[in-house]
C-alpha cells in the first residue's frame, strides 16, 4: 500500500535530520500546519506537498496505475458477458449479493 502524504514528509524530514519547525521555516509555513500534515489530519494539496519535498532537496513524483480488474471498459464486460452462461452469470450474482449482504452495515441487513 502506498504511503500517505503525512508519512511521505515525514520520512523524508527524518531522512534528512529536519524538525517539524526547521521544515516550517523553510516552507513559510507553521510547525502546527506540518505536524497537523504528517498526523494525516488534514490533507496536502499535490502543490503543497511537493513544495514541501522540494524544501529538502527531494521531489514529488506522481504516475497512474491500472486499477483492479473490476474497473473494465464497457466492450470488456460485454465481452465477458458473451462468453459466460446464463448460469454462470446467475452464480455470479448469488455470490455477490451474498458478500455484499455480508459487508453492510446491519440495519441495511434484511
Amino acid at each position: 500500500m502506498a504511503p500517505s502524504a503525512g508519512q511521505l514528509v515525514r520520512e523524508a524530514r527524518l531522512r534528512h535530520g529536519l524538525s517539524q519547525q526547521r521544515l516550517a521555516r523553510r516552507c513559510a509555513t507553521s510547525q502546527r500546519h506540518v505536524s497537523r500534515i504528517e498526523r494525516d489530519e488534514v490533507s496536502p494539496s499535490v502543490e503543497t506537498l511537493a513544495r514541501l519535498l522540494r524544501a529538502m532537496g527531494e521531489q514529488l513524483e506522481l504516475a497512474a496505475e491500472p486499477g483492479p480488474k473490476g474497473n473494465q471498459s464497457t466492450a470488456e464486460l460485454q465481452a465477458a458477458l458473451a462468453s459466460t452462461t446464463a448460469g454462470e452469470r446467475i452464480a455470479e450474482t448469488a455470490e455477490l449479493s451474498e458478500f455484499l449482504t455480508g459487508i453492510a452495515p446491519r440495519e441495511h441487513r434484511p
